[in-house]
């Protein structure tokens, strides 16, 4: 496990990149325990419902109120990460909403907050799922 300080001073893109695979990883089983067995099917829902930026931004934007003081202030600081390059497919302030969940993923997972994160995912998928 990392040390509050390490995770704190973490560079938003490394925590970013572990949770883009963490989160993959929670969406490949939610699609399989639904039901999906078809990989090109599968492919085409995580992509168009799951992982892309435009949904992840809404997410973390629509948590906020639920989130505390001081998970709001991380992900103000990660939402506030500039990329180095211009983002595909979206515009940046989306991409830096999309960067900020997913460094929260990647903060939960190393901080070992299994609690915390299985909250976030499951509070995710009841998003896009529709059982808001």
């Amino acid at each position: 496990m990392y040390k509050k300080n390490e995770l704190n001073n973490m560079n938003t893109a490394a925590l970013a990149y572990m949770g883009d695979a963490v989160y993959e990883e929670y969406v490949r089983r939610h699609l399989l325990d639904g039901g999906a067995r078809r990989v090109d099917r599968m492919q085409r829902l995580a992509a168009g419902n799951y992982v892309s930026a435009k949904v992840q931004s809404e997410i973390i934007q629509n948590l906020m109120d639920e989130m505390g003081e001081e998970e709001r202030q991380r992900i103000k600081r990660w939402r506030n990460y500039k990329p180095k390059s211009k983002p595909k497919n979206t515009d940046t302030i989306t991409y830096q909403w999309a960067t900020a969940f997913e460094a929260l993923v990647g903060y939960l997972y190393l901080n070992e907050d299994e609690e915390r994160l299985h909250w976030l995912i499951e509070r995710s998928f009841e998003m896009i799922d529709g059982i808001d």
